[in-house]
């Protein structure tokens, strides 16, 4: 069998869509829940997909949370491996600083919902499904740098890089099209302080949601499916 290990920073954001894809093609998924178990290194090296997904913490938090390095170095030697890997949100931007490019905050939250506009290489790109402007679930602060030899994939108005791809065995996501919004009140509930800063009322999210849910989750679908056709061919 198939292994999938993903890694996961608090516990609502896991992944969600993604799980019964990766478990329909033979996966068997073994969740990693990084500063409360050890990250292990031989497996994150072996495992045939890892998973990094997303958390309230930056991906240059070394001091704070001094595992951060520690992931960050074995995200490098997967993809000096070329293995396939997959980043959302926070594990984006851990594999935009494996490759050396800057991460850094935007200054402003991006949180909600809203289409990505494809640039040209992602129009060609498991993205595609995404090119009717269906809108995705948006939810951060930081911000990278295109890495070196990666291709850009999508923008938005707010942030130029919201997906990039090396080759077809890695690809990182800004945005999070794993979230099954079926329990988009974990995610209103976990990150409430972080929505009351940026002054969003999580009334408007909930209210917008119902009307985005089934369209978003077939995009979902399309775009894991035709990623992960391409990331285990390669």
């Amino acid at each position: 069998m198939k292994t999938a290990l993903a890694l996961r920073h608090v516990p609502f954001e896991h992944l969600g869509i993604l799980q019964p894809l990766l478990e329909a093609r033979g996966y068997a998924v073994r969740y990693v829940d990084v500063g409360v178990q050890s990250v292990p290194a031989d497996d994150m090296a072996t495992a045939d997909l890892l998973v990094v997904l997303g958390g309230p913490i930056g991906a240059y938090d070394d001091a704070m949370y001094p595992f951060v390095r520690d992931e960050a170095e074995a995200i490098a030697q997967r993809l000096a491996a070329r293995r396939p890997l997959l980043g959302i949100c926070l594990g984006a931007q851990l594999m935009a600083r494996a490759l050396g490019a800057a991460v850094t905050p935007m200054g402003v939250k991006e949180i909600g919902f809203a289409p990505v506009t494809l640039t040209a290489e992602g129009l060609n790109s498991p993205l595609a499904p995404l090119a009717d402007s269906t809108p995705v679930l948006h939810w951060h602060g930081d911000r990278y740098d295109l890495p070196p030899g990666a291709r850009r994939l999508a923008s938005t108005a707010t942030c130029a890089e919201q997906a990039f791809a090396i080759g077809d065995h890695a690809l990182g996501l800004q945005f999070h099209l794993e979230a099954n919004l079926d329990e988009l009140e974990a995610w209103l509930i976990g990150h409430a302080a972080e929505l009351g800063t940026a002054g969003i009322d999580p009334r408007a999210l909930r209210a917008q949601a119902p009307a985005i849910a089934d369209r978003l989750a077939q995009r979902a679908r399309d775009v894991f499916t035709a990623w992960l056709d391409r990331a285990e061919a390669a």
